[in-house]
Formats: structure tokens, C-alpha cells, sequence
């Protein structure tokens, strides 16, 4: 398991999703606001306000959250105008990074991004550097169930994959399959994931030693912590036995 899913899985065993919660509503708030502001309200014709609010689900969203953040996507701005700005570079150890950001002011957000790869053993790199690494695909990650029920429901519901690593499961779709195999896994009473998202998938994974690893995770941690950045996605692999070390040290 590498990139974001090993990230995803990280942070559930530290129980970081739980401390930054705050901040990942109000990411996933301006994602749902965003998406209804460029593909309109209704979710049934807009496969991005689909993808957000399934999301906003896993973690636990109110649902009066969810239609307060559609209400603003196709109301009044407040005057404040959000762009979509992808950033791309290396990590250390030469991971692949992907970091996805809705920001007011892209000269702030550069300038913090490139100051963030800069400062964690990594550098910034030109647009398309490192994206033909990646594939959009749905992405679930499990810690309850087993390997052949996950398998039958996911699969029927369209899924492309499941993987296994120790007592998580990470299931893989096409994105436009994620909400059928979302639907269908909890209503088969896998309600509660550890994450569910479309995300970019890396194709190959960068294995990293301790002296990366924990460069890495920190690049992550930092990235993922600031107000603009909505995604970060990177293909780093992180052995469990280095994971047991950093852990413990």
C-alpha cells in the first residue's frame, strides 16, 4: 500500500483525524461549496458534489453541515473568488507529490508551498512533472470486515480492486463507480471508513529509509496543515518495521 492510502492509514492509527477534524470539515466544506458553485446544486448531474458528500460523510459531516455549504456554493460569494491550483514536485527520497489547493491569493500559496518543500527536504517542480504518475481513482480504506465479503460487495458494486495490508482494507474503484461501492459497503454495514475519496493514485511507489521517511511524513503533515491545500497526494511507501521505529523513537 503506498501514497495517500498509507498516509491515510497513518494518521487513523495516531488518531490525527480526530485532532484536526476542524480542519478537515473546513476543507471538505469549501470543496462541497466549490463543487456546487461550478456544477450546480443538484448532485444527481454533478459527479464532483457526489464525490465531496460522500466524503463529507465518512467523516462524520452533519447533513445540515453539508446542505448549509451546497446553499453557499450557489449564493453569494461573500466576494471572496477561489482558484484551483495544482502544485507538483519532489519529496525526499524523491517521492512523486501531487498538492491540490483552493486559494484567494495564488502568490501566497506558492510562495508557502514552495517554502514548505524547500524547508522538508523536497522542491517544487513545473506543472506535469509528476502527474503522469498518478491515476483518478476512488479510493476506500476499511479496518473492519474481511478480505472475502469486502471483496463480493465490492465488486459487484463496481469496484476494480481490493487490497490488503494487515487488518486494513483498501478498496479501489473507477471514480465514477466510488459512490455505488460506498453505497453499497455500508449498506452492508461498512459505515464507518477511514477515509473515502477520489484521489490520485500513484502507479509505482518510492520506498523510503528512516532518515526519508520521516522527512516525508513531516512534508505531509505540513502541507496537509495549511488552510489552502485541500489534497496532498504523493507515492511514498513506508516499510512497517521503519513505521515501528519512527513510532517508538
Amino acid at each position: 500500500m503506498a501514497g495517500h492510502s498509507k498516509w491515510a492509514n497513518i494518521k487513523h492509527r495516531k488518531g490525527a483525524q480526530d485532532a484536526k477534524r476542524g480542519k478537515i470539515f473546513t476543507k471538505l466544506i469549501r470543496e462541497i461549496t466549490i463543487s456546487a458553485r461550478t456544477g450546480g446544486a443538484e448532485a444527481g448531474s454533478n459527479p464532483r458534489l457526489r464525490a465531496a458528500m460522500a466524503a463529507a460523510r465518512a467523516q462524520n459531516m452533519p447533513k445540515d453541515t453539508i446542505e448549509k455549504a451546497i446553499k453557499r456554493g450557489i449564493g453569494d460569494n461573500d466576494g471572496v473568488i477561489y482558484q484551483e491550483v495544482r502544485y507538483e514536485g519532489y519529496g525526499p527520497g524523491g517521492v512523486a507529490v501531487i498538492v491540490d489547493t483552493l486559494t484567494d491569493n495564488i502568490n501566497r500559496t506558492v510562495a508557502d508551498v514552495r517554502s514548505l518543500f524547500s524547508k522538508l527536504g523536497g522542491n517544487l517542480g513545473t506543472s506535469g512533472c509528476v502527474a503522469y504518475l498518478f491515476d483518478q481513482k476512488g479510493q476506500i480504506i476499511l479496518d473492519q470486515g474481511s478480505e472475502d465479503t469486502l471483496m463480493e460487495i465490492a465488486l459487484e458494486a463496481g469496484a476494480e480492486d481490493l487490497i490488503v495490508d494487515g487488518d486494513s482494507f483498501e478498496v479501489i474503484t473507477p471514480p465514477d463507480a466510488f459512490e455505488a461501492v460506498l453505497q453499497a459497503l455500508a449498506k452492508a454495514g461498512f459505515d464507518k471508513p477511514v477515509s473515502a475519496e477520489v484521489t490520485m493514485r500513484p502507479q509505482t511507489s518510492v520506498t523510503l529509509e528512516e532518515k526519508h521517511a520521516e522527512s516525508m511524513l513531516k512534508l505531509m503533515d505540513a502541507l496537509e496543515d495549511h488552510d489552502d491545500v485541500q489534497k496532498v497526494h504523493a507515492n511514498f511507501d513506508i516499510p512497517d518495521a521503519v513505521m515501528e521505529r519512527l513510532g517508538n523513537g
